[in-house]
């Protein structure tokens, strides 16, 4: 049975976070885990977060997810379940999007806005994919990045 996890780490914008779930469910991930700074569905009052409402359109209801509070254990764990870690980034040792393969048990990672996916991370992955930039740009928004990895990955009917 495949299983595929999409990691939200330091994400700023609460606006990227909601189209991710929105995404995420779109294409039926089965759990977000978020961590850092990523805002929440839910505040720590618990308040719905309304920027992610917003642009999730009740995805974020749909969709099961979980904090953590320490993503390299998490990640650790993870990789002892098996899981192939998937960063998406651009780096000197990423490869095309287009020709990696999803495992059964895939966890795909979307990093900062600006920084990207941080370093400790990157080197607890398996695989770092990029989509290739041929305009003057260097990236994409997070959130169209993430949708675009995610319907390429997963839409395999």
């Amino acid at each position: 049975m495949k299983h595929k996890i999409l990691v939200l780490h330091n994400i700023r914008s609460a606006q990227n976070v909601g189209a991710m779930f929105r995404t995420a469910e779109a294409i039926k991930i089965d759990e977000i885990i978020i961590s850092g700074y990523t805002a929440s569905p839910i505040d720590r009052f618990g308040r719905l977060e309304k920027k992610i409402a917003k642009s999730a359109l009740g995805a974020e209801q749909m969709v099961a997810w979980r904090y953590s509070k320490n993503i390299i254990e998490t990640l650790i764990e993870l990789k002892q379940e098996k899981y192939n870690i998937v960063c998406v980034e651009q780096t000197k040792n990423s490869v095309d999007y287009k020709i990696h393969r999803p495992l059964d048990k895939e966890v795909i990672i979307m990093g900062n806005e600006v920084e990207g996916v941080a370093e400790e991370i990157l080197e607890l992955s398996d695989d770092i994919i990029e989509l290739p930039m041929y305009g003057e740009k260097e990236s994409l928004n997070v959130a169209t990045s993430c949708g675009i990895v995610l319907y390429r990955l997963f839409d395999r009917h």
